[in-house]
Formats: structure tokens, sequence, C-alpha cells
């Protein structure tokens, strides 16, 4: 059996799980790409997935492309690898574990649009609106599959259902559509509904958290992020605020940011 996950907190505590309940044994494949940001425009080419990379590289400024998995190997290597193993062991499953935040579900149309000649072998575990039980024992809904404790997950397994008929014929198309449009920001409406939007359309709201004095960014994401119904890529919003410096509607000094103050009103700050 292979659990794909798109968390890698989330990854380790199933693995941590299996330990405790041996019918989830199996092996753990993390997608480690956010598709939940970036082109997603012919990713099954070379030039597609190319194109995927640079965009990373400039959000990043050249830290770290896109994060590779085990051994460096980029998720379309690892998803062949998968497909070939799945064709030479006929009564291997794929479970796909989805928690209601973006990426998962980004993820799991990236995955579906290449596992549907494995029709009734591809499992889903939707975690949308279930509840849980945290380790201090509250009733919680977790947003994303870290959030859950490891022996929660004995309870999670028996989400497991078989990907219908239905949903491989219109969960596929859903990925040709987030392609076509060619945008790079992606939000979940509820369910798996993902609606796309522009670069700048949370810019207006990061401008709310800027101050007049120097303030420390990584504070100022984690603030936003506090307060966003959005599980939202840090590295997409930390590049939004470097073009709202480039406009000229904020400045930067070294790791901190103010919203743009005028000479002659700075001797006030």
């Amino acid at each position: 059996m292979f659990h794909i996950v798109f968390d890698s907190r989330g990854a380790e505590i199933l693995s941590a799980a299996m330990d405790i309940d041996e019918a989830l044994d199996g092996e753990t494949i993390l997608i480690s790409d956010d598709y939940s940001v970036g082109p997603l425009q012919d990713l099954s080419s070379e030039e597609g997935r190319a194109d995927r990379k640079r965009w990373w590289t400039n959000i990043r400024e050249e830290r770290e492309t896109v994060a590779d998995g085990p051994g460096g190997e980029s998720d379309s290597t690892i998803i062949l690898k998968i497909l070939e193993r799945m064709k030479e062991e006929e009564f291997d499953q794929i479970w796909v574990w989805v928690a209601p935040n973006t990426r998962d579900v980004c993820g799991y149309y990236w995955a579906i649009y290449q596992l549907k000649e494995f029709s009734g072998r591809i499992y889903i575990l939707s975690l949308n609106n279930l509840p849980f039980i945290s380790e201090k024992g509250n009733v919680f809904y977790p947003g994303s599959l870290s959030e859950i404790p490891a022996r929660e997950f004995i309870k999670a397994k028996k989400l497991a259902r078989p990907v219908t008929a239905a949903e491989f014929e219109t969960d596929p198309d859903e990925w040709i559509r987030l392609a076509s449009e060619n945008k790079n920001l992606r939000l979940l409406e509820g369910g798996k509904k993902i609606v796309q939007q522009s670069d700048d359309y949370f810019d207006r709201s990061l401008i709310q958290f800027l101050q007049p004095v120097f303030q420390k960014i990584p504070r100022l994401i984690h603030q936003f992020l506090s307060k966003s119904p959005e599980k939202m890529s840090e590295s997409f919003l930390l590049w939004r605020l470097k073009q709202l410096v480039a406009s000229g509607t904020a400045e930067q000094q070294g790791e901190t940011i103010r919203m743009f103050v005028k000479a002659e009103d700075q001797v006030n700050y």
C-alpha cells in the first residue's frame, strides 16, 4: 500500500501511526511541491517543469527551488515509479490523504490526473469537516494532516473510500482547468472547489499589516497567517511583500519592513 501525503510533518506522524496500527502499514510518499501556487501548464513535459522551477527560483531568490523528495527525486519521478510498481503489483492500493487546505486539494488534483488508469485501486481519505480528539482531549477540526495525533490515524483510516468512477471522470478535468487558466494563486472555497486569483490578490490585506515603524518580516507573515482562513505559502507572501517594496508601497531594511514613510514624516517615528 502507498500513502500519498502533501504535508512533511503529517508524513512523519503517519509513519509513527503505522507503529501503533499495522493495518496502516505501507510506504509513505511525500509530494514535496506546493501546487497551490505557481504555474501548472504542461507539467508532463520537461519544458513545463522547467518553467515551474524557474518561477520558484524567482520567488525564493535562488535560495531553493522546488523541494525534491528522498534521494533528490522530483515529484514527477516519484509518481512515475509508483505507477510502474502499481502495474507490477496488481493488488496494491494508493491512499491519498487530503486535509481541507488548498495545498492538499491541489495536490490531490495533480495526483488523480496521473492515477486515472488505476480506477478501483485509488482511495481518498478526505478530512473535511471531520472531528478529531486533540492531545489535550478536546474535539477539533484539523486543517492539515500534521495537526492530527498519531493515535487518531487509527480512526482516520476508517474514512478511506475508493475514488468513484464519477470522480475519475471529473477530477482529472479539474486539473486540466487549473493548468489552462494560467494563474499562479489558488484558493479553496470549501470541499474540493478551487478558484484561481491574480498574483496581487492578497496585497491589500498585507498592506493592512504594515506599520509606520519597521517590524520583522517573519513576524508580519505569522500575524497575517494567524488571521487568514487560508493556509498560504510563506514563500509566496514574502515575494508579495518584496513586490510592495519594489512598487514603493513599503520599504525594507534587512529582515524588517514598514509602510512607506515620506521623508518629512520620518522624524515622528
